[in-house]
């Protein structure tokens, strides 16, 4: 009997203190429902810059975490010299101060966190990374960004069995997916960010294309959802804007024209340089690096993440009198005060989010 009562007493209790917890847990759903959208998202920049930039064998001067000969000699070959290609690449970065960062030719996690170190303790600027091992066996080169606010995941991919087997399509050894959003009054504006550093040369024009065809192939229904999409990196095209030929060396395939459906069709924003303003190698006559974009983002009015501008920053990268025509041979050899920071200038975009 004293069991019964007690067990009665117990279910009356634990069905009350059920009842209670549902309304609390109803009651912290909604609270957080009804400022869900303002905790998602952080306040968007104005503007929103988006760079990208080469640093030429962003590589520290210990060897003992290299495998391949070429990292090990392309590596700083000194303690000293490290730290000024990292306090000079730092400095121009200041000075650019973009909100988001796409670098090709890095090292791995440990330099990039060097680099955001430096940006704090000697500008006063704060980045984060992200960043995800390649498989560039060869080189030991990745890619790698920096962001000051938005990001809110970062991926690789890799083909499917269909894709590999078909041969239509080449490995891309080292690439960045990233996505970031922002809040602007009760809605989210999101942005998908493919970062590529393509196989160089001219006659790597086949795998080049290949590997074109996979970059469209991963964003081409984003892009035809009218999603904001940008595509950026060390592309090592021979293409000049506005010379793209469908049988050129990538860009022609990389942009979506070499399907019917015009709706996954992407837009060069090096077209709105001015044509003397494009070259982006140091040395040679070459608009290597790009940034490519989804339609949506060219729009002139309404709301969106919309593009403003575009610069290629040789200023910040050329330093002395002039260009270094000889900075292959004398990178770490030269007068500090002439050298230049690396072989390819930084493009930065701008954008406005409304």
């Amino acid at each position: 009997m004293i069991s019964n009562r007690i067990s009665t007493w117990l279910s009356a209790h634990s069905l009350a203190a059920i009842r209670f917890s549902s309304k609390l847990s109803l009651l912290i759903i909604t609270i957080c429902s009804l400022s869900f959208s303002e905790c998602l998202a952080d306040t968007p920049p104005q503007p929103l810059t988006v760079a990208t930039w080469n640093l030429e064998w962003f590589f520290d001067d210990d060897l003992q975490n290299n495998r391949s000969d070429v990292a090990k000699q392309q590596s700083s070959p000194s303690r000293e010299e490290w730290e000024w290609k990292l306090n000079i690449a730092a400095d121009a970065i200041a000075k650019m101060k973009p909100t988001i960062l796409a670098l090709q030719e890095i090292e791995d996690r440990s330099v990039l966190q060097s680099l955001t170190k430096v940006l704090k303790e000697r500008h006063n600027v704060s980045y984060r990374v992200a960043f995800i091992e390649g498989f560039d066996g060869g080189t030991e080169q990745d890619v790698g960004i920096l962001f000051q606010s938005g990001l809110v995941e970062f991926s690789r991919r890799e083909q499917s069995n269909e894709m590999f087997r078909s041969n239509e399509y080449y490995n891309l050894s080292k690439h960045l997916f990233a996505r970031f959003e922002w809040q602007v009054g009760d809605r989210t504006e999101a942005l998908t960010l493919l970062v590529l550093h393509l196989r160089a040369t001219a006659d790597a024009a086949d795998l080049r294309k290949r590997q074109c065809k996979l970059a469209h192939a991963w964003v081409s229904s984003r892009v035809a959802a009218n999603e904001n999409v940008l595509v950026l990196g060390d592309l090592n095209v021979e293409e000049r804007v506005g010379g793209i030929q469908p049988d050129g060396d990538g860009m022609h395939i990389l942009l979506g024209k070499h399907t019917p459906n015009e709706k996954d069709d992407l837009v060069d924003l090096l077209e709105f340089a001015p044509a003397d303003k494009r070259q982006t190698h140091l040395i040679l006559e070459k608009e290597f690096d790009r940034i490519v974009a989804s339609p949506p983002m060219l729009k002139k009015e309404g709301s969106g993440i919309l593009f403003q501008s575009i610069t290629v920053r040789s200023d910040l990268n050329i330093r002395g009198q002039q260009a270094d025509m000889d900075h292959w041979d004398t990178r770490y050899t030269k007068d500090r005060a002439e050298r230049d920071i690396s072989d390819h200038h930084p493009v930065i975009a701008t954008f406005e989010i409304r």
